[in-house]
């Protein structure tokens, strides 16, 4: 693999990658999280059409030209070059963090084209910068080429967004002070939907918000994605315990890596309980009752898209209420060590997030409640981990406390 220093820059003929290939930023940063960006600029280095711009709370381009895919402190970005519009002559890949943390704590962190072409960053190379201008891809005398920037930046994704003069949506001031002035974008072909950086976080157990359906339709595609870090604990195993006992808490072996498993307990609209996950092929339908569907279980428990359960939005009225939970299928149970989080996505809302912290070695986490409350979509924040009681399950046992009366016996996803 070709290592690159910032400023180093090559033709992707030369790298041999073509023009449909992945760029895969790995950023590890001591105490907090990097929201990674990708700005999609004109000939000005302006994104003039904020399409093109793809993050936490827009995942794909036009055409699909770019997409994300969101894994803990990796993310990936499939790049189509060809299904760009002459207009897009730059990819600027991005990371911003929130808090105290500053970039001078990144460690061990990459980026990687296309499995071809690697520039590594220290936290040497910055100082209190809250964000960074990892690398770019742009178009010169008609070819594609690579350019690792490693720029330091001061402020957040905000205003990485004003410099590359998009603008955002839902920026206001409490009256009488008015609202601070936007960089307004360049010209477009058609009015363009300002890019919404909210995200709203849930940070204590019981915090709760309430979402209001923005099409007589429903709510669309829900989508409950779960990830974590998988090599929390790895080490080679002597022998692997089986899973009732890791079920009831009563042995887990040496250490392994992770592997949190997803799930959704559900009781419909008419009392009808059921659940989905893996266990037992239990993989639920979206387009047919119950409307929730588990996507396919990741058996080696590396897919950076981690682990990812849709629910019928247009079908929520026949739904009361929908339990998400996780428990770890395979490794050490040590949820601080997982550094875990759950995102919920709504079509056309902000995303909601919820961390699984304050674990410890529990099996079984019951996070968060999505529940119908008068026709709006209700999350709380549960982050409940399961104690051991005797030989029942913890499948039993939190079943039997948030009350949706399952009958259990024991599964497997073998």
């Amino acid at each position: 693999m070709k290592q690159f220093t910032r400023g180093q820059k090559s033709k992707l003929s030369d790298l041999d990658c073509g023009l449909s290939f992945n760029v895969d930023v790995d950023l590890r940063i001591a105490g907090a999280m990097a929201d990674v960006s990708c700005f999609g600029l004109d000939s000005a280095d302006r994104l003039s059409d904020d399409r093109y711009m793809v993050f936490y709370n827009q995942l794909a381009s036009p055409g699909e030209a770019v997409t994300l895919r969101i894994g803990g402190e990796r993310v990936s970005f499939a790049v189509n070059l060809a299904a760009l519009p002459e207009s897009i002559c730059k990819l600027v890949f991005t990371a911003a963090i929130d808090g105290g943390a500053s970039m001078r704590s990144i460690s061990g962190s990459s980026v990687t084209l296309a499995g071809l072409a690697q520039f590594a960053l220290a936290g040497s190379d910055f100082q209190d910068e809250k964000a960074v201008i990892l690398a770019e891809l742009y178009r010169k005398d008609g070819l594609w080429r690579f350019g690792a920037v490693g720029q330091g930046f001061n402020g957040g994704l905000a205003a990485l967004l004003a410099h590359f003069g998009g603008s955002e949506s839902g920026a206001t001031a409490s009256a009488p002070t008015p609202a601070p002035a936007t960089v307004v974008a360049a010209p477009a072909p058609a009015a363009q939907p300002k890019v919404s950086l909210s995200k709203v976080t849930l940070e204590k157990r019981g915090d709760k918000i309430s979402l209001e359906k923005t099409s007589p339709a429903g709510f669309g595609r829900i989508h409950v994605n779960l990830n974590w870090n998988r090599t929390a604990g790895a080490a080679p195993v002597a022998e692997k315990p089986g899973f009732f006992s890791r079920l009831t808490g009563a042995g887990t072996g040496a250490p392994r890596g992770i592997d949190l498993d997803l799930g959704c307990m559900f009781e419909m609209a008419d009392g009808t309980p059921g659940v989905v996950q893996a266990l037992g092929n239990s993989f639920g339908d979206f387009a047919g009752w119950p409307y929730i569907q588990l996507a396919a279980d990741d058996r080696t428990g590396a897919s950076v898209d981690g682990e990812n359960l849709t629910i019928n939005g247009k079908h929520f009225g026949e739904i009361k209420r929908a339990l998400i939970f996780a428990f770890i299928y395979e490794g050490v149970a040590n949820w601080a060590a997982t550094d875990g989080v759950v995102s919920v996505n709504v079509p056309d809302q902000p995303p909601i997030e919820v961390r699984l912290d304050q674990g410890g070695d529990q099996m079984m986490c019951a996070i968060a409640m999505l529940e119908n409350v008068g026709g709006k979509l209700q999350v709380t924040k549960l982050v409940d981990y399961i104690v051991p009681q005797g030989r029942k399950t913890l499948h039993e046992l939190m079943d039997r406390k948030y009350n949706f009366g399952l009958r259990w016996a024991e599964g497997s996803k073998d």
